[in-house]
């Protein structure tokens, strides 16, 4: 009932601020739940990543541990290298025990396999919680953090993380009666330092703790990052669901979660926080209005939100603008202040392999690079979110950031600047069925669709100016005609596909022929085929050339005003979870770890015309 209290109290805040000072959003585009992709248009050139895929049968291939509840992912980017940290429990949210982790990588695409940063932490026998009727006996922590990182002054790179407890599965880590905080520094070389408690929670000190003080180590280098740390109140408001509720360290002592803050130009400090509660501090973060509003005309709710000026000098926020989890997307402004567009980032629901407390479907709890915690060098917006609260994903976002395609493609991949291949193309790719340039088995660079995940798909997404009569020439490759599928689809602005071409597992070509598949031709593992589509939306008619001959004359089986994307997809289009899906998955997927027989398919050349 409180939550309720509390979320009703933050709408009625919502008149409170000034619309013209203040964070909010003057677009007229919403997300339609009722698909996955909200009925967004995506931002030209996002490729999202899963970096780390949950397996509880099969732990060697994931986290040596098979913990299947993984979150909070944090991100950095420091000595040339990404950084990402998230927190990991055994099964469901807060449900000891618990550790985090971390993964590195030097270009955003190839990730080093999960290593424990923050170990899991037995707690004292004995342990109790003021105001719970719970004792501990053989109990291990559980890990929660707002805060991943620190860059100092003097470039050294900190790594947060807390201990948490929670005596039974209704508890809360986060309740200001925790252990505390823990620090350690990441080394050049890519190791760790030791751990310390860099702040404890009240009745936790040296004596009755695992790790010692910060203040004790020898490296005074270390100890002064820990304290310019402390003394920055934009650093302490992100603890302040964790520590103590009366913490002199937090300036604001409100019950407000996971703060996240950008500086306007003038030096203001935008505070965001979830249900797009904001507010706006003039001193550095050192005070608070009493009370943040919400966002006037943001849609969000109790995930997190993300905002960061971007490397055009814009800004952007990255959210799931809708009551669930799903999708991600993302707002832009030129002030900081006046978001006027929605777009999507990653509009797609992995299947959730693993049932578990608290587990919401949906790509969420984004973050992206805090300021002083590094700039890529190709002004990219990283962000970093989870997947159902079960795999790791980042997103790497062209800047500046447009959805308009002004040119018809006209792509030979192997012709391309090798790394430049799919600057306009968006790719959703998974572990196990990844979407990327690879060698054909000619030797040639082609835009490559795998697929060896039964509960996924590889997917690769090209926007082309918004045509009525569209013409598009295309190479492709089966690497086998018994196994896989690829769907090609035609769809508009909103997502809405009229053309639907599938290479199925039979070694049937074939259409959607209103809700009938019609197969029009055979194809044969390891021929290269070239594929003419001439379509037509007055008409509703298209024609299918396959090598110089016309193989199908057929009509959408949806209308359609207008195409804007071409789809290629190794997997069905997915329904499920909706609005009306219970909200918590109580079951495990059959054979959830085991990956199924791959499939593969070359794309060598994609090109498209209006005629």
């Amino acid at each position: 009932m409180n939550k309720f209290i509390i979320i009703l109290f933050f709408i009625s805040m919502a008149g409170i601020a000034s619309a013209q000072d203040t964070v909010h959003y003057s677009g007229n585009t919403v997300a339609n739940v009722d698909y996955h992709h909200g009925q967004l248009t995506p931002v030209i050139g996002v490729h999202s990543k899963q970096i780390f895929r949950a397996n509880r049968e099969h732990p060697e291939l994931a986290d040596d541990f098979g913990f299947t509840y993984n979150h909070a992912p944090m991100l950095a980017y420091w000595n040339n290298t990404f950084y990402v940290e998230y927190l990991s429990d055994k099964v469901g949210e807060s449900l000891p025990p618990g550790q985090t982790l971390l993964m590195t990588s030097k270009d955003g695409e190839a990730w080093s396999k999960p290593t424990v940063v923050f170990p899991q932490y037995k707690i004292p026998d004995g342990t109790t919680k003021e105001g719970h009727a719970g004792v501990a006996k053989d109990l291990y922590s559980v890990m929660h953090q707002r805060m991943g990182f620190y860059t100092s002054k003097s470039k050294r790179l900190l790594v947060l993380g807390f201990y948490g407890i929670c005596l039974d599965g209704h508890d809360d880590p986060n309740d200001g009666l925790g252990i505390g905080r823990v620090v350690r520094e990441v080394l050049p070389n890519g190791k760790f330092g030791p751990i310390y408690f860099i702040h404890y929670n009240p009745k936790w000190n040296e004596k009755n703790t695992s790790y010692p003080f910060y203040k004790t180590s020898r490296d005074k280098g270390f100890v002064q990052a820990c304290d310019e740390l402390m003394a920055n109140p934009l650093m302490m408001m992100q603890w302040v669901e964790e520590t103590d509720r009366k913490d002199p360290l937090i300036p604001l002592h409100k019950d407000y979660k996971a703060f996240n803050f950008y500086h306007l130009p003038d030096g203001r400090v935008v505070g965001l926080w979830k249900y797009a509660l904001t507010a706006i501090s003039t001193d550095n973060g050192k005070t608070w209005p009493t009370n943040a509003a919400r966002a006037p005309r943001f849609v969000t709710a109790n995930a997190k939100i993300w905002g960061q000026r971007t490397s055009d000098g814009k800004y952007a926020t990255v959210y799931n603008p809708s009551e669930f989890r799903w999708p991600l997307a993302l707002s832009v402004s030129k002030d900081g202040l006046d978001y006027t567009n929605l777009l999507l980032v990653n509009g797609e629901i992995t299947t959730m392999r693993y049932g578990g407390a608290y587990k919401s479907y949906g790509p969420q709890y984004t973050r992206g690079i805090e300021e002083g915690n590094g700039i890529p060098p190709d002004g990219k917006l990283w962000v970093t979110y989870s997947m159902n609260k079960e795999d790791i994903w980042v997103s790497s976002i062209p800047v500046p950031i447009t959805e308009k395609a002004d040119v018809h493609a006209n792509e030979v991949f192997n012709q391309l600047p090798a790394g430049k291949e799919l600057e306009k193309w968006n790719t959703y790719s998974p572990q196990w069925a990844p979407a990327a340039i690879d060698k054909s088995p000619d030797g040639e660079r082609a835009l490559t669709l795998k697929d060896s995940d039964p509960f996924d798909f590889a997917k690769a997404e090209r926007v082309v100016p918004v045509s009525k009569k569209l013409m598009t020439d295309f190479t492709i490759t089966a690497g086998q005609n018994n196994t896989g599928m690829m769907d090609i689809e035609f769809q508009d602005e909103k997502g809405t596909a009229a053309i639907r071409l599938t290479l199925d597992s039979a070694g049937q070509f074939r259409t959607k022929a209103g809700y009938r598949n019609k197969n029009f031709m055979n194809y044969e593992a390891g021929t290269q085929y070239h594929i003419v589509i001439k379509l037509n939306t007055d008409t509703r008619f298209y024609t299918v050339n396959v090598n110089g001959k016309d193989v199908l004359t057929g009509l959408f089986f949806a209308p359609m005003l207008s195409v804007n994307r071409i789809v290629f997809r190794t997997g069905d289009i997915r329904r499920f979870p909706d609005a009306d899906t219970p909200t918590d998955q109580d079951y495990d997927r059959p054979n959830a770890g085991e990956a199924a027989k791959q499939a593969v398919f070359y794309i060598k050349s994609f090109k498209t015309s209006n005629y």
